[in-house]
């Protein structure tokens, strides 16, 4: 019988490909039919190993969920950039390798980001959410997010709304 060790740490700069290969996978799985095509894929091109590289080691923390030696997960998380929200915390994001989706791994990322902010007394944390992704829209209620606000995004001419959940 074969052990693996789920770990959560801060991103390396080597955990690059990996993020970068999450981001696509878990983008266009979430985001195909919402955002436009052509815009999907320009952030997606954008935001390739080196993107992820130099993203590694900024201000804002950047944790990765590690099953054996593979990276299946990621999120980015810091103070709350939106003023308008009641919040002192925000995850910025938070994305799983679709193969490992609905597993419990979200929930475990979720609740350690959310202990972090916790130790620096961030009780209170925002999550924006476009409206039309159910399956974000439903884990953010299951961990207990309410709706606090909604604007809307304009990506390549189209009007995307979205919701901000607040949890704490």
């Amino acid at each position: 019988m074969s052990t693996q060790v789920v770990s959560i740490r801060r991103a390396r700069e080597q955990d690059a490909g990996m993020l970068s290969e999450i981001f696509d996978a878990a983008w266009r799985e979430a985001y195909q039919g919402i955002i436009p095509g052509v815009a999907l894929d320009r952030m997606l091109a954008r935001r390739g190993p080196r993107w992820w590289r130099s993203t590694v080691g900024r201000s804002r923390p950047l944790v990765v969920l590690e099953l054996g030696d593979s990276v299946i997960g990621y999120v980015s998380y810091g103070r709350c950039r939106d003023r308008a929200l009641k919040a002192e915390g925000e995850i910025d994001e938070i994305y799983l390798a679709p193969t490992y989706q609905g597993l419990g791994y979200g929930t475990r990322l979720f609740r350690a980001v959310r202990n972090d902010l916790a130790d620096r007394d961030v009780r209170r944390v925002a999550v924006w959410s476009l409206a039309e992704n159910d399956r974000a829209r439903d884990f953010y209620e299951r961990m207990g997010g309410r709706v606090v606000a909604e604007a809307c995004d304009r990506i390549a001419g189209a009007d995307l709304a979205k919701v901000a959940y607040l949890f704490g």
